[in-house]
């Protein structure tokens, strides 16, 4: 298994998108992906301290071993982007406890704004092998 995961809720229309966004616009190709829901996905989260309803309000980032959630998974995931998108992690100049409040504001909101449909991401045939139990 890889060095990098993240770990997402397969169910909502904003982190599938998320999911294309990040395959489209990283630098390398190491991130793989997991179902949030999937026996390996809820494994993986109670590893680093999350219960299944945890994972319904973040999503999990894992860089060698260490856990991030909220908006430090977030600015972590960025360090994995091309530029310009890499830039979004000067955010760490904002204060976390009003980063993580503008995240919990739009993830318990998610489905309702952007959507909920059952395994919503469409995976290509030749990134099949970036996914775990999706």
């Amino acid at each position: 298994m890889s060095e990098t995961l993240m770990i997402f809720d397969t169910n909502c229309v904003l982190c599938s998108g998320a999911v294309r966004f990040i395959l489209k616009h990283e630098r390398d190709s190491d991130i793989q992906f997991v179902n949030a829901w999937s026996e390996t996905g809820l494994a993986i989260g109670a590893k680093h301290g999350l219960s299944k309803d945890d994972l319904n309000k973040t999503f999990l980032f894992i860089r060698n071993g260490r856990g991030f959630t909220h908006s430090t998974a977030t600015l972590e995931l960025a360090r994995h982007l091309k530029m310009p998108w890499r830039a979004l992690r000067l955010f760490w100049i904002v204060p976390k406890p009003l980063r993580d409040w503008a995240y919990r504001f739009i993830a318990t909101r998610r489905y309702r704004i952007f959507g909920y449909e059952e395994n919503c991401l469409v995976i290509r045939q030749e990134e099949r092998h970036r996914f775990i139990d999706v």
